[in-house]
């Protein structure tokens, strides 16, 4: 596989830095723990084309797939933006422009693309279907405080599911670094069918999750460093230390590793090849290097990088959730593990 982005790629990256470099700054993001979705910041990337490029040209995106959607992902978690292009288009858009089920996509997929609607996903064990009605529980569904609809999994498939529908509540719930989350309950909740697709989901959206964190951990080192080259201790410059700059150099390695299995995985699924052993690394690493890089950055910034109103707490609290999000490294290695005994 060749490692280099292409074209799209590239301009759909820069696009996006610029867009967040000029919208997403400590006042528009409010105090920690808050907000944690930014509606005008959403229409402004879907009036940019952000959210319809990595789309079917037979939907009226741009064509392009999931390798653009890792780079919009990366520059989103850069930014640490509070924005649901994970669940909304790398998930749930993706799979509904698949779907070939028109009215769901004129009455969901349009509204994204658009900007004027959030789609959430609550992808996991806690929901049951019968005769088209759907029944069960989901804590901390990203993004579900804000939602429009939401892509339910079940045993015999993924289903849509209007947020006003009768038998839908959804709770809004704070996580560790926003207050985007919600406890969904469904009761007897009508669904429209998308059909055997779970997997499909997850796996994008494991390997979008690794996109997020690779931009956090990328941005959390470049700020730590340009502590390092600024803070004077002892008369001497941080980074001068040698313990110091071991500890840059461990984080950069991990960080690199975190870019290379992503892009691994991403290859091989946008190819339609078999990547389950590739997400679970890619997870493997995103879960346990950013934990380490997110822990060297506080540890560098000394007593600034406990303090939760500065600017490295949202890389920490984001890198933290993304650890976890999906199972952390122990998880994954479980995973391999049982992919190495078959």
């Amino acid at each position: 596989m060749d490692f280099s982005p292409t074209e799209a790629q590239r301009d759909l990256a820069a696009l996006t830095r610029q867009i967040l470099a000029d919208h997403v700054t400590p006042e528009t993001l409010g105090p920690a723990g808050s907000g944690g979705f930014d509606a005008p910041l959403w229409t402004l990337l879907a009036r940019s084309g952000v959210l319809d490029a990595a789309l079917p040209a037979a939907v009226g995106g741009g064509g392009f797939g999931l390798l653009e959607q890792c780079s919009v992902l990366i520059e989103i978690g850069r930014a640490v933006a509070p924005v649901p292009y994970l669940a909304s288009v790398t998930q749930a858009a993706s799979v509904l422009a698949s779907a070939q089920r028109p009215e769901l996509v004129e009455r969901w997929l349009v509204p994204v693309v658009r900007g004027s609607a959030v789609l959430a996903v609550a992808s996991g064990p806690g929901f049951t279907e019968r005769g088209g009605r759907l029944n069960g529980t989901q804590t901390a569904v990203p993004f579900a405080a804000f939602a429009s609809a939401l892509l339910v999994e079940t045993p015999r498939g993924v289903f849509v599911v209007d947020r006003d529908a009768a038998g839908v509540s959804i709770e809004a719930q704070r996580t560790i670094d926003h207050a985007d989350a919600g406890l969904v309950r469904l009761d007897d909740a009508p669904g429209a069918f998308l059909g055997d697709v779970g997997g499909v989901v997850r796996q994008r959206g494991a390997v979008g999750l690794c996109a997020q964190q690779l931009g956090v951990v990328e941005r959390a080192l470049e700020l730590t460093a340009a502590h390092t080259r600024e803070r004077e201790q002892f008369g001497h410059v941080l980074g001068g230390f040698q313990a110091v700059r071991q500890r840059l150099a461990d984080a950069y390695l991990d960080v690199e590793a975190v870019r290379l299995t992503l892009w691994q995985a991403a290859w091989r699924l946008a190819e339609g090849l078999p990547a389950d052993a590739e997400i679970a690394t890619a997870k493997y690493w995103a879960a346990e290097a950013g934990h380490r890089v997110a822990h060297t950055a506080v540890h560098l910034h000394g007593g600034v990088g406990i303090d939760v109103e500065h600017p490295l707490h949202r890389y920490f609290a984001a890198a933290k959730r993304l650890e976890f999000t999906g199972g952390g490294a122990t998880a994954q290695l479980l995973t391999l593990g049982g992919l190495l005994a078959r």
